[in-house]
């Protein structure tokens, strides 16, 4: 376990259990703190409170959706330096883009790989930005060094 990911606090807001259980999995052995709410009702201020470093946000959500956290989130200059990280099931193009508009950090497709998910929240907990035009986990896209 990296001490320095030991620090980072993420939260994921997913409602799907087994997306949940293999986000738990994969953050608990990348060393992280994490803790994960199931609706979208609740979640700004889950986020407000817990001051993560990163928050991994479900798009479609119960009551909320993800695109209206991030906005929330952006909206606050308290909360300027919580990295998102939006994660779909309709990975498009057009759904990137709006994602990235409302200051997602990064953006990944459902189903996604483990190794490219750890790859994106390294890159976002690093503060390096996000390639362009690169979308991870999407099928058949290329990412730009």
């Amino acid at each position: 376990m990296n001490e320095a990911a030991a620090r980072k606090r993420i939260l994921v807001v997913e409602d799907e259990d087994n997306i949940a259980v293999a986000l738990d999995y994969l953050m608990t052995r990348e060393g992280y703190e994490q803790k994960r709410t199931a609706t979208g009702a609740g979640a700004v201020e889950m986020i407000r409170e817990l001051h993560p470093d990163l928050v991994l946000l479900d798009v479609m959500l119960p009551e909320v959706s993800g695109y209206e956290i991030c906005q929330n989130v952006r909206m606050d200059p308290a909360l300027n330096d919580v990295k998102i990280l939006m994660m779909t099931a309709r990975g498009s193009a057009m759904e990137r883009r709006k994602g990235l508009a409302m200051g997602a950090d990064g953006f990944i497709s459902k189903p996604f790989e483990l190794k490219a998910l750890r790859a994106e929240v390294r890159r976002i907990l690093a503060g390096e930005p996000a390639p362009e035009g690169d979308s991870a986990g999407g099928p058949g896209e290329t990412r730009h060094a």
